[in-house]
Formats: structure tokens, sequence, C-alpha cells
């Protein structure tokens, strides 16, 4: 959750620099909340705001909605329904990725995707 705010805020004046649009009071009208929130997201005087509303927010600036949710603390609600389905096994595939290397986990995903294992 730590610099989930600023990264946002540098995220949207970055897009500000070529597109005035892209105001706190803009994109905030455009994901559906009060300028004066979204201020406050970014400063982190609040929490993350709710998935749907991180997700619009992802869309509005370009940023892989599971990459902000994962930097403010939560996962979507399609990976959680996922997990829940059997919840010890994929506890322990995650805990056996997370020294992985990359390579070696993307390897994995398109093995997986293309059935070839």
């Amino acid at each position: 959750m730590t610099n989930f705010g600023a990264f946002l805020r540098e995220r949207r004046e970055e897009l500000r620099r070529d597109d005035r649009s892209f105001s706190v009071r803009q994109v905030a009208e455009r994901i559906g909340v009060q300028a004066s929130y979204l201020s406050k997201v970014e400063r982190e005087e609040v929490a993350p705001p709710s998935e749907v509303t991180i997700i619009k927010l992802a869309q509005e600036l370009g940023l892989d909605p599971d990459a902000l949710l994962a930097m403010a603390g939560k996962v979507s609600s399609d990976l959680l329904g996922v997990i829940r389905t059997r919840p010890l096994l994929f506890a322990e595939l995650i805990r056996e990725l997370k020294d992985m290397p990359d390579h070696a986990v993307l390897r994995l995903v398109r093995e997986v995707r293309d059935g070839d294992w």
C-alpha cells in the first residue's frame, strides 16, 4: 500500500504534461469520484479506493489494473474467486513461485497456457 497515492499522482502528472485533461478534477470526474477525494488518495491521506475505482484509475492512466490493485494491497475479485476454489493448492503454488526468477515463472505460465506440460 505504501506509495500508492504518490505513484498515482506521479503518473497523472506525467500524462498531464502532454494533456491538460489529466488534472485531478477532470480525472476524478471521468472515474466518478470527487476531486477532493482523489487528491486525498494521491496525498495518502485516505486508504486506497475500492477495487472498481482502482480499475477505473488504471484504465484512465494506462496502467495494469492487477499491478495497481497490488500496489494498493488488494487482489482483484476474479483472482480471489479462483483462489477460493482451491485455497491450499493456490497458497502452496504462490509460495513456491515467490522466489523464482521472472523468466522461470513466465515459462511456467506459457507451458500451462499452451498445454505443453
